[in-house]
């Protein structure tokens, strides 16, 4: 389970910090070719989702790394379900169908979840 605990939030991590990393620094512009929502979101909105899952992708990996509240690992992948299912949300109540990355995202991090009870 340890392995599978890193494979799965390796990945869950390094997406969560492109996204967001990009959320955090992108002008508006820059992101409606790939997140056409930011139009009718204030940008701070948009910075702070960027933050958290920034925070999110963190939370998998540096709490299980230093052997420091290893814990922390379950309530973050809890986080980045929550997350997705209002992403999900959102892209349903704007018409877009397109949420098939959305649903791996949070399959992904529901896996996460059930094996970061290996800290508990």
């Amino acid at each position: 389970m340890n392995i599978a605990y890193w494979i799965v939030a390796a990945l869950l991590a390094l997406f969560y910090l492109y996204g967001g990393g990009v959320k955090v620094v992108r002008s508006r512009e820059q992101l409606r070719p790939m997140m056409a929502w930011v139009d009718s979101t204030p940008m701070p909105a948009v910075r702070a989702l960027g933050a958290i899952e920034v925070l999110g992708a963190i939370g998998l990996i540096l709490p299980p790394l230093t052997g420091i509240a290893p814990w922390l690992a379950l309530p973050a992948a809890i986080g980045l379900v929550a997350l997705q299912i209002g992403a999900t949300r959102v892209h349903l109540s704007r018409g877009d169908r397109r949420i098939a990355l959305n649903t791996a995202l949070i399959l992904a991090a529901a896996v996460t979840c059930w094996l970061a009870t290996t800290w508990l």
